[in-house]
């Protein structure tokens, strides 16, 4: 009889967890649009939520601190004429944020760094392209504002958002509506999945298509795709009996998947997050109440479920932390902020460790905020690789710092008592006396300092 051997991962423990009612945002009215993006998007320093809105469209922006019950008049970012579709942060500026609206206008904003303080109207720059509504925007990875944005026009466009202008327009390649777009690791090609049934390959530049498959999933429900580790391509879809999958391809040979695996019956449209550090991909559906997670690997099946977190409550969209906002001393590898109908609770990702060192093996060198190339020279031709940078500067030790100020406070107490010997002329007995009390000092000290040890 063959025993069954347990596949060896690091990520086999990673545990899902949300976190108190105290951190979480309260009172936060979530636009009720029926669209299938994140409607969240966060980074080192904010949350950004659609939100809600009498004549046009909102969304809101707080510091990632003001946590709790978010007074009703908190001021929002409404330019827009029409309902928000999608927003998301520059990963080059922290204060930046792109929004696209039913008003089919994509629009530029910058929060301060304590965030607004009155209602944000005016934004930095207005791109207007797009002849129906836009829901689909992603900044490119390496190169300083460039901007991609899909509409239900079947139009995708490349703005460049220092100039205000478009500098590339695909607009003859998709037949009907586009389902997801986005980027590469350095943003050399752009992977979209449409409502025709096809998964394209695209050079963002030309405007052509490098290759494509002819459906990936066979049901009629919308397909989502991302690129994940040596150029494959990860899509989430449906069976023609409306059966949510997930699937690996190699656009090299296109013919058939590496892995297709079937999850369960739901209804909501998989929304998948990479994290290319890990290689662990994160799926959380839309009206699902639950997060699973997969590592992806060379080896078959190659896409290997690795847990499940559930909770009560469904989600209404999720937005992703970048990892250089992560907690790195608590091992956290992800952080999601999970959007309710009233509120938005963070869910945090960890890897059980016991050691209080720096864990290398979690924390390779991730993306940094810093572009490689400016949008003219790109859109000239030149590419940039990204600029990695290492979290082990976010990374503060855990030394016991109030064992040392106890072992400071006490040194001090035996010099003092010691010059007072010395200085003045005493008995045996006061000596004995402080002496006594000095262990008695000690001997509480040693035992707070072990309670210490103990509990860190």
């Amino acid at each position: 009889m063959s025993r069954k051997v347990v596949r060896t991962s690091k990520f086999r423990h990673v545990f899902g967890q949300a976190v108190k009612a105290d951190q979480c945002y309260d009172d936060i009215r979530i636009s009720q649009m029926t669209w299938d993006s994140n409607f969240c998007s966060v980074n080192p320093k904010f949350v950004a939520m659609i939100v809600e809105a009498s004549g046009g469209g909102a969304f809101l922006v707080l510091p990632l601190a003001k946590t709790g019950r978010i007074d009703m008049s908190q001021p929002t970012v409404c330019g827009h004429t029409g309902p928000v579709l999608d927003i998301e942060w520059c990963p080059h500026n922290d204060n930046v944020i792109a929004s696209g609206s039913e008003d089919c206008s994509v629009m530029i904003w910058e929060i301060p760094d304590g965030g607004l303080t009155q209602p944000l109207k005016e934004p930095v720059v207005k791109l207007d392209g797009h002849s129906k509504r836009v829901g689909i925007l992603s900044w490119h990875p390496t190169a300083h504002n460039v901007l991609m944005s899909a509409g239900c026009d079947n139009v995708v466009i490349l703005w460049n958002v220092v100039r205000g202008e478009a500098a590339v327009r695909i607009d003859t390649l998709h037949t009907d509506l586009i389902y997801s777009a986005c980027w590469n690791r350095d943003g050399t090609q752009i992977l979209t999945s449409c409502k025709d049934k096809k998964l394209r390959v695209l050079d963002p530049r030309k405007g052509t298509v490098i290759t494509e498959k002819e459906k990936p999933h066979e049901g009629s429900r919308p397909v989502r795709a991302v690129f994940v580790s040596d150029g494959k391509i990860l899509t989430t879809g449906f069976s023609r009996m409306s059966e949510r999958q997930v699937a690996l391809w190699d656009p090299n040979t296109f013919d058939e998947a590496l892995t297709l695996q079937e999850l369960d019956t739901s209804s909501g449209v998989l929304l998948p997050f990479y994290d290319p550090d890990t290689s662990v991909v994160y799926l959380c559906g839309k009206g699902d109440s639950s997060i699973r997670y997969f590592e992806v690997t060379d080896e078959a099946p190659y896409v290997h479920y690795l847990s499940m977190y559930s909770s009560k409550e469904s989600q209404k969209g999720m937005g992703y932390m970048p990892k250089r906002g992560l907690d790195i001393n608590k091992c956290e590898i992800a952080r999601f902020y999970k959007l309710h109908e009233r509120k938005c609770e963070p869910i945090v990702m960890t890897v059980p460790r016991k050691s209080d060192l720096f864990q290398e093996d979690l924390y390779p060198d991730t993306i940094g905020p810093e572009p490689s190339v400016e949008a003219d020279d790109w859109f000239a031709g030149k590419d940039g690789k990204p600029i990695l940078m290492s979290l082990k500067d976010g990374f503060v030790a855990t030394t016991k710092n109030k064992e040392c100020k106890s072992i400071k406070s006490l040194m001090s107490i035996t010099t003092a008592s010691s010059d007072h010997r010395h200085g003045n002329v005493v008995d045996a007995l006061t000596v004995q006396s402080e002496l006594k009390e000095l262990r008695q000092m000690v001997e509480e000290l040693t035992k707070r300092v072990s309670e210490l040890e103990s509990k860190s």
